[in-house]
């Protein structure tokens, strides 16, 4: 993965109209691994291949290429993610079926990456195939077997052409997948915009971290604070959870799977939001509250001038920008309220929080553990000119 943004998917503008499901790489895996096998035992593929998704649902995809040769099938179909902005919609999801001995064996063909960090559903060394994916491909072999007789003990390779590069877009070089793709699904269907994929690469990245005996973890809402708390900590790459808006998801998961130190790190209006309560920091989800956060500032200090320019600011970087005219603390009230949110969700589970708040220009405007002064800032302060 590369530094900057991530991620397993980008997100465009919602469609407005109902919203078109799609297909999991694991279920196009599937699929086109059981037409191979049907085409090795019989010399003919199964076209459209019909599979059972885990919730019993049964579901046909159309090939795009097939391929028979006299020890081994390929066979190949397009994912088509829906509506969803999946970076893998469009990818051709190959399998070739060769015979073994020994029952299943998956191989990781080109474009799929292998493992190579412990702390995955799989471990180092194994094709970067889901157990989900690895069991609907075991049941469509199966069910090929008991149809034409075969044993079943075949090897499955699967590849995505282009893969190593699609990968780039995703987080899988961060959780130490190289090479190229996971096969993912635990259902086998996409739903558009459910942020599924975004979710499990924050619970991945925390697992990897802490199997790899990381004791400091930073989940930032994007680039910007990303780059910059690493700088701040001098934390590896594999210390950064890329949580987005997810700040909830990732401390729930946190508080099953505890870290001893956790920095989470964001702008001015997502640290806000955190600190007034919101575990869903997208701008769909709610919007900052001036007002309380005009009260914020007339706590910490802010003349009466401030306060009230701080209450009809139409940006939440305006009223931070108000309030360092006046010298305050406010940003540093904004992430001890924040720490104070995020605790809260892991009562009980053995963790440090700390917030560090960071505006567009990567400076460090509010640190949790500094606390504001009693009797206001310490240092004097000029009163706000409007200006």
């Amino acid at each position: 993965m590369t530094a900057a943004r991530p991620a397993l998917m980008s997100f465009a503008m919602k469609p407005d109209r109902p919203l078109k499901r799609g297909w999991t790489t694991g279920a196009c895996a599937t699929a086109a691994a059981k037409s191979a096998y049907t085409a090795l035992l019989t010399g003919t593929f199964e076209d459209p291949a019909t599979i059972a998704l885990p919730r019993g649902e049964r579901v046909a995809f159309a090939l795009a290429r097939q391929e028979v040769t006299a020890d081994s099938a390929t066979a190949a179909i397009v994912k088509d993610a829906g509506d969803d902005p999946d970076v893998t919609h469009g990818a051709l999801v190959e399998a070739t079926v060769r015979k073994s001995d020994g029952g299943l064996r998956f191989r990781a063909g080109p474009g799929v990456g292998t493992v190579t960090k412990p702390g995955l559903p799989v471990g180092p060394g194994e094709p970067a195939i889901n157990p989900v994916p690895r069991q609907m491909i075991a049941g469509a072999i199966a069910e090929v077997a008991d149809r034409h007789g075969g044993s079943g003990d075949v090897e499955v390779e699967i590849s995505i052409p282009g893969g190593e590069k699609l990968a780039e877009k995703t987080m899988n070089g961060r959780l130490g997948i190289v090479g190229g793709l996971s096969i993912l699904g635990t259902t086998g269907i996409v739903v558009p915009y459910s942020c599924a994929a975004w979710i499990h690469s924050i619970y991945s990245g925390i697992d990897v971290a802490r199997a790899t005996g990381l004791t400091h973890i930073a989940g930032a809402t994007g680039a910007t604070s990303e780059a910059a708390v690493q700088r701040h900590y001098g934390l590896p790459e594999g210390a950064l959870i890329d949580m987005g808006d997810f700040v909830g998801g990732m401390l729930k998961h946190l508080r099953k799977h505890p870290v001893p130190r956790v920095t989470i790190a964001g702008g001015v209006a997502k640290m806000t939001k955190l600190a007034q309560g919101m575990l869903d920091l997208h701008s769909g989800k709610g919007a900052v509250d001036r007002a309380a956060l005009a009260r914020v500032a007339g706590e910490v200090g802010a003349s009466d001038e401030a306060v009230a320019a701080i209450a009809k600011a139409n940006t939440t970087a305006l009223a931070f920008r108000i309030a360092g005219t006046e010298g305050l603390a406010l940003g540093d009230a904004i992430a001890a309220a924040a720490q104070r949110e995020a605790g809260a969700v892991v009562a009980g589970a053995d963790i440090g929080i700390d917030v560090l708040i960071f505006d567009r220009d990567s400076n460090l405007v509010g640190n949790s553990a500094r606390q504001p002064h009693p009797d206001g800032p310490p240092r004097k302060r000029r009163r706000y000119s409007g200006s």
